[in-house]
């Protein structure tokens, strides 16, 4: 066991009634339904249409025809879509709970400003020019802010608010030092700009081969930490009582959303709003059960950043929006809505 589960919070020492277990249960196979149809409408759509017979035949089949070619391309942005989805619904879970804020993402505590730095750095410094390259720079930058933010935020005294203090005060120190490299040499902004944006265009399989390692450890990892984040969002005091090694469980949530959105971002750029929307909008009909919301977010935000990428293809044939465009202007509107609901309710 990745970490010591403590009981069970007292507001949900009684069971949840067998009627409202099923309807989860049932609600979760019907999400993993809708993410398998929307993996095959992702496949069959672009900027040429995919009959399904086609689209078997290039799966299946080894003809070499055109179809089949396009096929295999599309299945590598298809499965690093998924990937990238699951990376940053958990990550977003895993950090709302970690700082008890249902808006929280991994923007917050400077993730994806770190693997942003590092690739521009890559870009600048060092000449690196390939998405193969720009992934590992990615991944560490990433993987360096979250150590910054845990030991900024007191490590183990850290709490919400110094760990989100920390990461917007390192996210403030990136953002000028992304923004002078970037001014200051044309090449990186040139090479820079597209990555950005956010894109599931570049896929390929040797990408979705070096990213799969921590997305799967950072996956078992947040899943693991769902019962210790249940007890940690009833308050440190309660949480201690309960027996929850509050260090420990903050120690590897943030290992794990490291883990989860750094490969998801060095994979296809930083993409927002997918880790704030989903998590929030889960737990609506989840209620706050951590071992409830994390699922649901693992499979339903794949489905909005699939269906995000099929959409930019669709409305500007032959070209595409890119996948992040579509997020962010999705994502707008319904953070908007959102804050607004929050402050309604606190009146």
């Amino acid at each position: 066991m990745l970490v010591d589960s403590p009981p069970e919070p007292r507001a949900e020492t009684a069971p949840a009634p067998p009627g409202r277990r099923a309807l989860r249960g049932a609600g979760l196979v019907l999400a993993v339904v809708l993410l398998l149809a929307l993996m095959a409408v992702s496949i069959s759509v672009g900027a040429k249409q995919l009959s399904m017979d086609q689209v078997w035949h290039g799966l299946f089949e080894d003809s070499g025809t055109y179809a089949d070619v396009v096929v295999g391309e599309r299945v590598s942005r298809t499965l690093l879509g998924v990937l990238a989805g699951l990376g940053l619904g958990l990550s977003g879970a895993v950090l709302q709970a970690l700082t008890r804020n249902p808006l929280a993402d991994p923007g917050l505590l400077g993730i994806n400003m770190g693997a942003s730095a590092a690739v521009v750095t890559a870009i600048s410094f060092f000449g690196v020019t390939s998405l193969s390259g720009y992934v590992w720079f990615a991944f560490a930058g990433a993987a360096i802010v979250g150590v910054l933010v845990y030991a900024l935020g007191g490590t183990r005294s850290a709490t919400p608010v110094r760990l989100a203090l920390a990461g917007t005060a390192l996210t403030a120190a990136l953002t000028g030092y992304l923004q002078a490299v970037m001014i200051t040499d044309n090449a990186a902004l040139d090479k820079m700009r597209f990555w950005t944006v956010g894109s599931l265009a570049s896929a390929k399989m040797e990408t979705i081969q070096q990213v799969l390692p921590f997305l799967a450890v950072g996956a078992v990892l947040a899943l693991g930490l769902a019962r210790p984040l249940n007890a940690v969002a009833m308050g440190d005091d309660t949480a201690r009582a309960l027996g929850a090694r509050l260090t420990r469980t903050r120690a590897l949530s943030m290992a794990s959303a490291t883990m989860l959105c750094g490969a998801a971002t060095a994979a296809c750029g930083p993409i927002a709003f997918v880790g704030l929307m989903v998590p929030h909008m889960v737990r609506s009909f989840t209620g706050p059960d951590m071992r409830w919301i994390f699922p649901y977010a693992a499979v339903l935000s794949p489905v909005l950043l699939l269906g995000a990428d099929v959409l930019g293809r669709v409305v500007s044939r032959p070209a595409e929006l890119q996948v992040g465009v579509v997020t962010a202007a999705i994502g707008a509107p319904v953070f908007i809505l959102l804050v607004r609901r929050r402050r309604t309710a606190q009146l």
